[in-house]
């Protein structure tokens, strides 16, 4: 985003204190802001909605609107690179290896997408999502299905009312019925996303609920759909996607919603085990932490 780097800079000099601030807050989240609503952003600066809307005709752009698009734009990959246009992975399919994987240079790739899906700026927000939320529904289809799987098998372990859809040999149509103010609607996104994602996303609105987005960079043009985008990247240095940094981000959000609910949380997840024992669910292994 340094075109708008570069229009804050030449502004800057005939900005008030708080249009100021209002450019800093710009500048601090060039890398995430097709994510950000302009309440959000105001919110952030500490600062009016007409004030961070007044910055931005200053800066050239008709509206907030104009600004978040060319943002988006900035995210989308560009021709021929890995999930761009005229790149084998921008579908998401399958690619041929290109010879022998380099061990520690996969791992630190692996590594580094972990580290940019847990340390997202909105993952704190998110958590409170989850944590404040009447009812969740956490939703995924094709290869995001396991995420969003295991994302509502760690939540169950520390709240109530958390729902999956679909289910096996289901739609989600049913499923937003019982919908509304309240209550988050998870909508894990990767790519390969299935025909009718966009509306779904816009139907889950409709009925009142926040929607929270987790899914990587491709579903850049989703995010405007979505109360909140936790983008996250995939791994994709083998012939197939690598999942490593979503399900480490589900740990992530699991583990803050469980500090969130106190000594509540803590509770469930002792019944949680309790019952397990009762049941002879578990295989008890010495020293072995819930699962």
């Amino acid at each position: 985003m340094s075109d708008l780097a570069q229009r804050i800079a030449a502004a800057r000099p005939d900005l008030a204190p708080q249009e100021r601030r209002a450019a800093a807050t710009l500048l601090a989240h060039l890398d995430d802001l097709a994510a950000y609503r302009a309440a959000e952003l105001a919110d952030l600066a500490g600062v009016s909605k007409a004030t961070m809307s007044r910055l931005v005709r200053r800066l050239g752009y008709a509206d907030h609107d104009q600004l978040r698009e060319q943002a988006r734009d900035h995210r989308r990959p560009a021709p021929g690179q890995p999930g761009g246009p005229g790149h084998p992975a921008d579908t998401g399919s399958p690619r041929t290896g290109e010879g022998p994987v380099d061990p520690a240079a996969y791992a630190a790739a692996e590594a580094d997408a972990v580290l940019r899906a847990v340390t997202h700026p909105h993952v704190p927000q998110a958590v409170r999502m989850l944590h404040e939320a009447d009812r969740l529904t956490v939703v995924g289809w094709r290869n995001s299905h396991p995420v969003a799987l295991h994302l509502r098998q760690q939540l169950t372990h520390v709240r109530g009312d958390v729902r999956l859809a679909p289910l096996p040999g289901q739609v989600v149509g049913e499923e937003l019925s019982d919908v509304g103010p309240g209550d988050v609607v998870v909508v894990v996104g990767f790519r390969r996303r299935p025909a009718g994602f966009g509306a779904f996303l816009d139907e889950a609105r409709a009925r009142g609920a926040r929607v929270l987005l987790v899914a990587d960079p491709s579903a850049a043009d989703h995010a405007c759909a979505a109360d909140l985008w936790l983008e996250c990247p995939l791994g994709g240095a083998l012939s197939f996607d690598s999942y490593a940094a979503p399900m480490a981000l589900v740990a992530v959000l699991a583990d803050g919603v469980l500090s969130a609910r106190g000594r509540g949380g803590e509770t469930r997840v002792a019944e949680v085990t309790a019952r397990y024992e009762r049941l002879g669910e578990i295989e008890q292994v010495e020293g072995a932490a819930w699962t």
